[in-house]
């Protein structure tokens, strides 16, 4: 499910010279913002990433890449099949998979880089269900010790957050190179 939300509306005042009266315009800008739902499955396993060139545009993904994996939805870690993965485990609000709980804390866990020093990157992630904010917070990764600061409690959510972190380091990696 996609929803639109709408921006609009900018006014300035320009003068020409010091002396001449302002002149006031109103711009009209309307913008259309997709929010997608592409945010990782909380029961997906990741195990590694996926660089085959598979995926049309890996950075967007949830993790920051398309990953192979494992289900752990039913309470058990079970393998799952790469159609599965592709389509549901990476992406998560994946309602239609057939190994989703009708009962759970969340359907999907969203991460982004708030802040990056040389000492350490912290990393937000929102909870959601239902396509709402559930909970939020930072996790901070300390670089020299190489671990968390303040690891969230529940396991699911800080071992997507190392894939994401894991990805995003990567990533910078390569631009240095």
């Amino acid at each position: 499910m996609r929803s639109i939300g709408k921006v609009s509306g900018l006014r300035c005042q320009v003068s020409a010279k010091i002396d001449d009266p302002p002149i006031h315009i109103t711009l009209r800008v309307t913008m259309a913002v997709l929010r997608g739902t592409n945010l990782a499955c909380p029961f997906f396993v990741p195990l590694e990433i996926v660089n085959d060139g598979s995926w049309p545009h890996p950075s967007r993904l949830p993790l920051g890449a398309g990953w192979t994996g494992s289900c752990r939805a039913s309470g058990q870690e079970l393998a799952a099949s790469d159609t599965h993965i592709r389509e549901f485990c990476n992406l998560g609000y994946a309602t239609a998979c057939p190994h989703l709980p009708r009962r759970r804390d969340w359907d999907a866990v969203r991460f982004s880089v708030a802040r990056v020093s040389r000492e350490q990157v912290t990393i937000c992630f929102v909870c959601e269900l239902a396509h709402a904010p559930i909970e939020h917070g930072k996790l901070t990764f300390d670089l020299a010790s190489e671990v968390w600061l303040d690891a969230h409690p529940d396991p699911r959510v800080l071992r997507l957050a190392t894939c994401y972190l894991q990805t995003y380091r990567a990533r910078q990696n390569a631009v240095l190179i």
